[in-house]
């Protein structure tokens, strides 16, 4: 008599996803009855309704849909990435080949894009991530077998781009403000513009990725023969979309160094400041331990054979993320350190992969860790952001960011050789240097608030 095993695919109740909702949507409607009690009132009537001021909602509001489009476009290629790969016939090896070329191409190229964003220009540099993103898929739609070599070159570029180029851009528009209005902008109701612009910026991120998986899921449909293209047809109209935005409005001229100024306020302002160092140092951790997490997430998750929905997984670690920003403006009107909150948000992350690292726990339980890792996310890249505004001069926030990663993804770099090549390591010690990344980020942050806070300057004077 033959004796049948019922199997289950895992995957996250319903009611996790209601929670994220009803948290994220609770925070963001308590916020402002706390903030009309405990907040200074500011009459900002004078420039709100400014139709050309960067300050302004109409400007948030644009740079904030253009963002979040950028945002689909980086998730569209990844719904289906590694099972396209599969789809085409490309073995393991060739996959690891894939991903050193991507992360070599970051590291040698893309850590000097930031350089050359501050010297021609950050919208310039945007519009060139749209136009890379329209280059894939063009040549996806084209090519009956297109060559992964050249798509994965671009789409890393484009990658790198993403992680300064925005950011650089809203904190210079936000500071461009004309004199009409330059009397009645203070320097605080400033600095809260861009606050609320950081943690918008993770929020909507988080969310284009899971609409990306929505996109992805419905252009490709049940037949896989026929649809597995559809994905670039979708990036190349939003490519599009993107870079005809990007050319009709909000032209983007500023005061643009020249090269021999670049150098030498880079020398002084960034290679000479230890608490310019010690912020680099903490980015550069932070991207490396989210960069192994996705790499190993699902594997951790199919260990021994177990049997998961991660289909329903991403979008749940990504509305973790969603209320973890939430979180940001609270903690930011209550008086609280940043670099306090980064070093407890560091150190929890760092607890969380290193129990992941060394204990086998059940599926329920790993979830529960990944999302709050991705939590502690949603609240640490706006904090970065803030710290950035405060230590960093405007003219030179591009390269800073781009060469704080070099040394991540030079890290990645080696890892990946040596696992994928090489078997010298184990997933689990991948995650033990990413927690050990994480505990020297929040040791920077706690000696970046032992040096002292910097007091805000006019940077955009130097």
């Amino acid at each position: 008599m033959g004796i049948v095993i019922e199997t289950s695919i895992w995957e996250p109740s319903s009611s996790v996803f209601i929670f994220i909702f009803f948290s994220s949507f609770l925070l963001l409607s308590l916020f402002p009855f706390y903030l009309s009690k405990h907040a200074p009132t500011t009459n900002s009537s004078a420039f709100s309704d400014h139709p050309f001021s960067s300050s302004s909602p109409r400007f948030q509001l644009y740079f904030l849909l253009l963002y979040s489009l950028a945002s689909v476009l980086e998730g569209l290629w990844s719904v289906y990435g590694e099972f396209e790969l599969v789809y085409y016939g490309i073995s393991k090896e060739d996959t690891v080949a894939f991903m050193l070329i991507g992360f070599g191409a970051a590291l040698f190229v893309g850590s000097l894009l930031g350089l050359v964003s501050d010297l021609i220009g950050r919208k310039k540099t945007c519009l060139v991530f749209f136009i890379l993103h329209l280059i894939v898929g063009i040549w996806k739609m084209v090519a009956p077998s297109p060559s992964f070599w050249v798509a994965n070159l671009c789409l890393s570029l484009a990658t790198s781009i993403f992680s300064f180029s925005f950011e650089t851009w809203a904190v210079v528009e936000h500071d461009k403000v004309d004199s009409k209005v330059q009397f009645f902008l203070d320097l605080g109701h400033r600095q809260d513009i861009l606050n609320e612009t950081f943690w918008l910026m993770t929020f909507f991120e988080s969310a284009s990725l899971i609409g990306s998986q929505v996109i992805g899921n419905w252009m490709v449909g049940g037949n896989l023969d026929k649809g597995i293209g559809s994905p670039s047809i979708a990036a190349t109209l939003l490519a599009i979309l993107g870079i005809t935005c990007m050319s009709r409005h909000y032209d983007g001229t500023t005061k643009i160094l020249t090269f021999k100024d670049y150098r030498m306020s880079l020398s002084v302002y960034i290679l000479g400041d230890r608490r310019i160092w010690l912020l680099a140092c903490a980015q550069a951790c932070l991207h490396f331990s989210i960069a192994v997490f996705w790499i190993l997430w699902a594997p951790t998750l199919v260990a021994d054979g177990r049997e998961v929905f991660l289909g329903l997984i991403y979008p749940c670690l990504l509305g973790a993320r969603m209320l973890g920003s939430t979180v940001f403006p609270w903690l930011i009107n209550a008086s609280l350190r940043t670099e306090d909150c980064l070093t407890c948000a560091f150190v929890v992350q760092a607890l969380l992969l290193s129990i992941i690292a060394y204990d086998y726990e059940e599926i329920g339980v790993l979830v529960t860790q990944f999302s709050l890792y991705h939590v502690c996310i949603g609240l640490i890249l706006p904090l970065l952001a803030r710290l950035r505004t405060m230590y960093v001069p405007n003219e030179l926030r591009g390269g800073m960011i781009s060469l704080s990663l070099a040394p991540a993804n030079a890290a990645i770099l080696f890892i990946l050789m040596q696992r994928g090549y090489y078997r010298t390591i184990e997933n689990s010690t991948m995650i033990v240097f990413a927690a050990v990344g994480l505990f020297m980020a929040a040791g920077c942050m706690y000696v970046l608030k032992r040096c002292g806070k910097q007091p805000y300057q006019n940077w955009h004077k130097l």
